[in-house]
């Protein structure tokens, strides 16, 4: 069973900025395809970020120059930092791993999850 534990949600005004982390229980954490995704209340699942075993990042255009994907091998982490917070950017935020690198914001190919941290984005 892989667990992913996300933490470093919180809220901040517009314009801050917070750094996100998944730690992940897996063997071979660098071979996967990652992503974070986000859930407002009342819409989808919406990818945001992912980053590829190549360390290739893709970003929503929602959040590119904003958003910056990353991940420590030797620490079996992601991160997502985000920057220039918008109060549009409110929503939970999911760490997913072993998804489709293909296609990386379709959230139905990850197979793992964590239970999300809460980001509130506010004027």
């Amino acid at each position: 069973q892989v667990q992913l534990v996300e933490s470093g949600g919180g809220s901040v005004q517009v314009g801050g900025s917070l750094r996100l982390s998944c730690t992940i229980s897996a063997d071979n954490f660098g071979a996967a395809c990652m992503g974070w995704f986000r859930q407002a209340p009342e819409k989808g699942r919406e990818g945001v970020a992912s980053i590829d075993s190549t360390n290739r990042p893709i970003y929503a255009d929602s959040v590119k120059g904003r958003f910056t994907i990353s991940k420590d091998n030797t620490k079996n982490t992601l991160y997502l930092q985000m920057n220039a917070l918008k109060p549009e950017d409110t929503g939970m935020y999911y760490c997913a791993a072993d998804g489709y690198a293909m296609q990386p914001f379709v959230p139905e190919w990850y197979k793992w999850w964590g239970q999300g941290t809460q980001v509130t984005v506010s004027s």
